[in-house]
């Protein structure tokens, strides 16, 4: 079989490449060529356009992006229709992958989607043009199902593929001795992988160390940008940087600042308490205020339907906000309480396997089971 896949960000080449390994293990003769990065790369298959040339947040960003966006739609849709998949993958990023996955209708191409879009924060409605776009949808939160069957269709709940990425991560180590770093508390800084996160995050993030100088903090930084990129932020300030090794740093972190996003989840699911960020261009917050209809923005928050981790959202994201969070993450009742949510939160999860059960489900609906 050949497979296309479309992810368009850090989080979806993560589980691009989580399930092309998976759907390796179903098909033998497995052929795959996508849009994603570098984890999908080193998985095989040919890699048609970077997601760090796609990846803009934000309504006027994509707006003063466009034409580069309206360039990348077209080359997508031209590579799809070049290679005719026997089946088209898309992975969340759904401003994109929606537009991709009408036109692989009008081309007769079967349409898999791996990551629900979060249709259910923002013009529900969306769900009619899925329905008629999408034969197949694997969603991996669980309250998504409900959601969908009150539109009157059925999806298949897969579990989360973050549950898989953290079972099979090794610790090293020697973390701390390869980084410069000593046995002090670390706070880990995760700005985001996108340049108008971490323009807009990191000094903010930054911002709060002189306020710890009992603690060192260490930025997890995107593997599309150079060091130099980052020491731009970080000035002369005492502060480490670690690429790819995420999951290493939060396997020792005594607490986090986190850009929302996947990897409020992920920190989460590593049991270390945080505090939540976000900011974004006043035109987009002012529209997504009008229009974003969950009480929300962390995924940890939205799984569990109440406030487990304090979110800092524009203004609010300041040195004095974030300095009190963090303080009371570091010691204290509201960090015993956190590790307690996080265990609950663990329970709804359930087990890994998800790109294993997404793979196979591909693999029954291709063979018409």
């Amino acid at each position: 079989m050949k497979y296309y896949l479309v992810a368009g960000e850090a989080s979806g080449d993560l589980h691009g490449a989580n399930l092309i390994k998976a759907l390796r293990e179903q098909d033998a003769e497995a052929e795959f060529r996508y849009f994603g990065g570098d984890k999908m790369k080193a998985e095989g298959g040919t890699l048609v356009k970077h997601y760090a040339e796609m990846a803009f947040m934000g309504f006027t960003e994509v707006i003063f992006n466009l034409r580069t966006v309206l360039r990348n739609m077209k080359a997508c849709k031209e590579d799809v229709e070049a290679y005719a998949p026997d089946v088209l993958i898309l992975i969340d990023f759904p401003g994109f992958n929606l537009k991709i996955a009408a036109f692989a209708k009008q081309q007769n191409i079967r349409v898999c989607y791996y990551i629900s879009p979060k249709v259910w924060a923002w013009n529900q409605k969306r769900v009619l043009k899925i329905k008629k776009v999408v034969d197949k949808m694997f969603c991996i939160l669980p309250f998504e199902v409900d959601f969908y069957k009150k539109w009157g269709m059925k999806v298949d709940y897969v579990g989360n593929p973050l549950l898989d990425e953290k079972a099979a991560f090794v610790p090293d180590g020697d973390f701390r001795l390869k980084n410069g770093l000593n046995e002090v508390d670390i706070i880990a800084l995760l700005p985001g992988s996108r340049r108008q996160e971490i323009e807009r995050l990191l000094p903010e993030m930054l911002s709060v160390i002189e306020h710890f100088p009992e603690q060192q903090f260490v930025v997890a930084a995107a593997p599309t940008f150079p060091a130099a990129y980052y020491q731009q932020f970080i000035a002369a300030k005492n502060v480490k940087l670690v690429f790819g090794q995420t999951y290493d740093l939060l396997h020792v972190a005594t607490a986090a600042i986190v850009a929302s996003g996947t990897a409020t989840l992920e920190t989460a699911l590593f049991k270390v308490p945080q505090v939540v960020v976000y900011k974004g261009g006043t035109i987009s917050i002012a529209i997504g205020r009008m229009v974003i209809r969950v009480r929300f923005i962390s995924l940890v928050n939205l799984i569990m339907d109440r406030e487990v981790v304090r979110e800092l959202i524009q203004n609010d994201c300041n040195t004095e906000n974030l300095s009190a969070s963090l303080q009371d993450l570091i010691s204290g009742p509201e960090r015993e309480r956190m590790m307690e949510d996080y265990l609950e939160l663990a329970r709804l999860m359930g087990k890994p396997g998800a790109s294993a059960r997404t793979a196979g489900l591909i693999s029954k609906y291709l063979k018409g089971s």
